[in-house]
C-alpha cells in the first residue's frame, strides 16, 4: 500500500490537477462531466494497480492511455513524458550538430536515405543504401530505443560505425560538426529574365535567405521569379507572413487563426516594407507542399500576387502549440485552424468525422465553397490551395506512392548506382530495358505494393487460416494473388513515364545530390518549364490575375 501511496501522488494527482486546469478554461461549463470522468478514470487506476495478477509500470501504463486518447483526435495532437522532451526537442535555428544525412530506422538498422554534399556521413564515405549496423559499442538489433540519438554530439566526436553495403560489413567513423539546413538550397538563374528559387523549409533563416537569394537574381538581370514549394512540409508561421511580405506591402492580412478559444485567434499582418511589389511571381506547389507552405501559396493567390501553379497542395491547416506541464512533461495542443485572406480554411481532413475504417473524412467536393480574392477571382476552400494552373504531371499515382513507400524505387536506385559508379557527372537516363530490369527487380523481391485490394486479401486469408478453411479457399486464393500481380504489371506500365521519372530523379541524387537535381531540374521539369512559358507570355499572366 506504500507503494502505491508514493505512485498516486507522483502520477495519478498530477493527472487530477491537470484536469481541474482544463476545466478551468473550459468552454462547455462541463465542469461535473469532466470531474466525474476523472474520478472515474482514477478509481480505474487504482483498482487495477491494486488487483493485477502481475507487477504493473504505473508510468508506462500512464503513457500508453494518454496517447491512446490523444490518438484519437488528430495526428498532430501529442503527450511527450519526460523521456520524449529532451529527446525530440525541436530546433528551428537551421542548425544542429550531426552528420549531415538524412536516415530512417528499418527493422534492425539506419538507413541511410539520403547523405548531403560535404557533411560528415558523406566525408566518411556513405552512400544512399548504406545499412548502419553498429554505432560505437551499441548494436541496432539489440537498441530499440531512437538509434538516430547516438549520432549526436558536440562538435568533433568521433563515432566509430559499421555498416552493410551491398551485402558487405563495412566500417567508417564519422566526425560530428555542425550542419546548416538551408531554407533556401538552391537558386539560380533559369534564362536571361527568369529567376528560380527552392524553398525547402521554414526555419529562422527562411525570410533571410529568400531574400538575399531574391536580391542577388534581381541584381543578375532577373525580371520574373518562380519559388517553388513542393514538398516544403512548413514550419514557422511568422516566417511564411515574412515571406509573403517580400511581394506584399506592410498592414496586409496573410493568415487568420480561428478556435472557440477565443486567445488563440490571431490575425497575422505583414510589418515591412516588400522587396518588389510588381515582379511576376509563380508559385509551383504539389500534394506534399504543406502548412506554412499553403500560407504563403494561398495568401499570395487570394491577394492576385502570384499565379499558383501544380496539384492541390496537402491540406495541413490545423495549428499547434506545445504546453509545459508537471514533472518536464509536455503536451502539443491543436489550438486553432488557419484561413485565407479570402477567408479558406487550408485543413482538408475533419478529424471529428471517421470511415469505417477509423480514417478522417476528406471534405466532399460537392460542398466546397467559393471565396473572392483581392480582384474577384473566384477560388475553393475544401482543404489545401488549389492552384490556378493544374498539371496532371505534379499529382502523384497510387502505384507510384506505393512504389515510394516499399523503398522500389530507392532500393533498385542503390542497385543501379553500385553497378554504374562510373557514370560521374554524366546524367543518368532511364532507359526501357531499365525499366524492365526494375519491374523483374520487384517481382524477384515480391515487394507489396499495399493497395486496398491486396491488404483485403491478406485480411481474408488470415481469417480464413484462424477459421481452419484456407485450405479449401488456396486454389482460388492463388489465383486472386496472380490476377492481382498481373494488374499491378499494366498499372506499371500504365504510369512507366512517371516511375521512369522518380527513378531518374533518385538516381540524379546519388550521382550529384540534390544540388544536381535542382540544376537538372531547371531544364528538364515540366512543371518548371510551364512556369517559365506562363511568365514569358504577360498576356496569359495577367489574365489569370485579371490584372
Amino acid at each position: 500500500m506504500k507503494l502505491f501511496s508514493f505512485v498516486k501522488k507522483r502520477y495519478i494527482l498530477p493527472v487530477i490537477a491537470s484536469g481541474f486546469l482544463f476545466v478551468g478554461v473550459s468552454f462547455k461549463d462541463d465542469f461535473f462531466e469532466i470531474a466525474k470522468q476523472i474520478e472515474i478514470f482514477t478509481t480505474l487506476f487504482k483498482t487495477v494497480n491494486q488487483n493485477y495478477v502481475d507487477e504493473i509500470a504505473p508510468a508506462d501504463i500512464m503513457d500508453k492511455a494518454i496517447k491512446s486518447m490523444l490518438a484519437d483526435l488528430d495526428p498532430y495532437t501529442n503527450y511527450f513524458n519526460e523521456q520524449d522532451v529532451v529527446k525530440f526537442k525541436i530546433n528551428n535555428t537551421g542548425e544542429y550538430t550531426g552528420i549531415g544525412a538524412l536516415v530512417t530506422r528499418k527493422d534492425e538498422v539506419l538507413v541511410i536515405r539520403e547523405p548531403y554534399k560535404s557533411f560528415p556521413a558523406d566525408k566518411a564515405g556513405l552512400k544512399a543504401g548504406d545499412a548502419i549496423t553498429q554505432i560505437g559499442d551499441v548494436l541496432l538489433a539489440d537498441y530499440k530505443e531512437d538509434a538516430s540519438q547516438l549520432l549526436k554530439g558536440a562538435k568533433n566526436t568521433k563515432i566509430d560505425i559499421k555498416y552493410i553495403r551491398q551485402g558487405k560489413t563495412l566500417s567508417t567513423q564519422l566526425v560530428l560538426d555542425e550542419v546548416e539546413v538551408k531554407a533556401v538550397p538552391f537558386f539560380s538563374k533559369i534564362d536571361a529574365k527568369t529567376g528560380y528559387i527552392v524553398l525547402s523549409a521554414f526555419n529562422r533563416k527562411t525570410t533571410q535567405e529568400t531574400k538575399e537569394a531574391l536580391e542577388k537574381l534581381k541584381a543578375e538581370g532577373a525580371e520574373q521569379i518562380i519559388l517553388d514549394l513542393r514538398g516544403n512540409p512548413g514550419g514557422l508561421l511568422n516566417e511564411a507572413v515574412n515571406v509573403c511580405n517580400l511581394f506584399v506591402p506592410k498592414g496586409e492580412t496573410i493568415v487568420t487563426t480561428k478556435s472557440k478559444n477565443e486567445k488563440h485567434n490571431n490575425t497575422y499582418k505583414t510589418t515591412r516594407e516588400a522587396i518588389d511589389l510588381e515582379i511576376p511571381l509563380v508559385i509551383i506547389v504539389d500534394g506534399k507542399s504543406a502548412s506554412a507552405s499553403e500560407i504563403v501559396a494561398g495568401a499570395l493567390q487570394d491577394l492576385d500576387r502570384a499565379v499558383v501553379l501544380g496539384s492541390r497542395s496537402f491540406g495541413k491547416g490545423l495549428v499547434q502549440r506545445p504546453f509545459d506541464m508537471t514533472y518536464g512533461t509536455q503536451v502539443k495542443v491543436t489550438i486553432s485552424r488557419y484561413y485565407t485572406p479570402s477567408g479558406r480554411c487550408i485543413q482538408a481532413l475533419d478529424y471529428a468525422k471517421k470511415d469505417k475504417d477509423g480514417k478522417a473524412i476528406r471534405n466532399d467536393v460537392t460542398k466546397y465553397n467559393a471565396f473572392k480574392t483581392k480582384k474577384g477571382r473566384t477560388v475553393f476552400d475544401g482543404g489545401g490551395i488549389l492552384p490556378d494552373v493544374e498539371m496532371e504531371e505534379t499529382k502523384t499515382s497510387p502505384i507510384a506512392q506505393a512504389l515510394q513507400k516499399n523503398d522500389g524505387i530507392f532500393n533498385f536506385a542503390t542497385l543501379y548506382y553500385f553497378k554504374n559508379q562510373s557514370l560521374g557527372d554524366k546524367i543518368p537516363t532511364v532507359s526501357d530495358t531499365d525499366f524492365a530490369e526494375f519491374k523483374a527487380y520487384l517481382k524477384k523481391e515480391k515487394l507489396s505494393f499495399d493497395t486496398e485490394t491486396e491488404l483485403a486479401l491478406k485480411t481474408t486469408l488470415e481469417k480464413a487460416k484462424k477459421e481452419e478453411i484456407d485450405k479449401t479457399i488456396s486454389k482460388e486464393y492463388d489465383q486472386l494473388v496472380v490476377a492481382l500481380q498481373k494488374s499491378e504489371e499494366i498499372l506499371l506500365d500504365k504510369n512507366q513515364k512517371e516511375i521512369k521519372k522518380l527513378i531518374q530523379d533518385e538516381l540524379i541524387k546519388r550521382y550529384q545530390y540534390k544540388e544536381g537535381l535542382y540544376q537538372f531540374y531547371t531544364k528538364n521539369n515540366a512543371e518548371i518549364s510551364k512556369a517559365v512559358l506562363l511568365l514569358s507570355n504577360r498576356t496569359d499572366y495577367n489574365k489569370i490575375l485579371k490584372i
